[in-house]
């Protein structure tokens, strides 16, 4: 059985800053580049006012371009979600781009990882015995 609970109380952007680890600047350039999926609601005074669902969105955002995703990516993805039901498919197709490039990097870190790890267990050996042979020294 579902239960309704009331809304939570609106938050200030320092308060969004804070929960999504974003700075009150980015904050400030995502919503005027469009970037969120609905208006910041906004007080008398003209103070931001943030809902929990702004929070969420930038949050997803927030993984999104730590992941590398361009900015103009996800502003159209943005975009798209605004526009409401019916382009689902084209948000996929974005998400799924972008989940292949994800990939894609993944893999060339475990690459990377594996030289890494390769060449410390050289060094460790030739340390643990004393020896500098099986290095590169370029003195030798």
């Amino acid at each position: 059985m579902a239960t309704t609970e009331a809304p939570a109380e609106p938050l200030s952007i320092g308060e969004v800053a804070e929960r999504t680890g974003l700075s009150v600047h980015a904050l400030r350039f995502y919503e005027r580049e469009g970037m969120l999926v609905g208006p910041v609601q906004r007080t008398a005074g003209g103070r931001r006012r943030y809902t929990t669902v702004d929070v969420e969105w930038l949050l997803i955002c927030v993984k999104l371009r730590e992941s590398g995703m361009p900015l103009a990516d996800l502003k159209h993805f943005a975009e798209l979600v605004r526009h409401g039901p019916g382009n689902e498919a084209e948000r996929l197709q974005l998400l799924d781009a972008h989940q292949q490039r994800v990939e894609a990097q993944i893999q060339a870190l475990e690459e990377c990882r594996s030289i890494i790890a390769w060449k410390v267990g050289i060094y460790a050996e030739n340390l643990a015995r004393g020896e500098a042979g099986g290095l590169w020294d370029p003195t030798g």
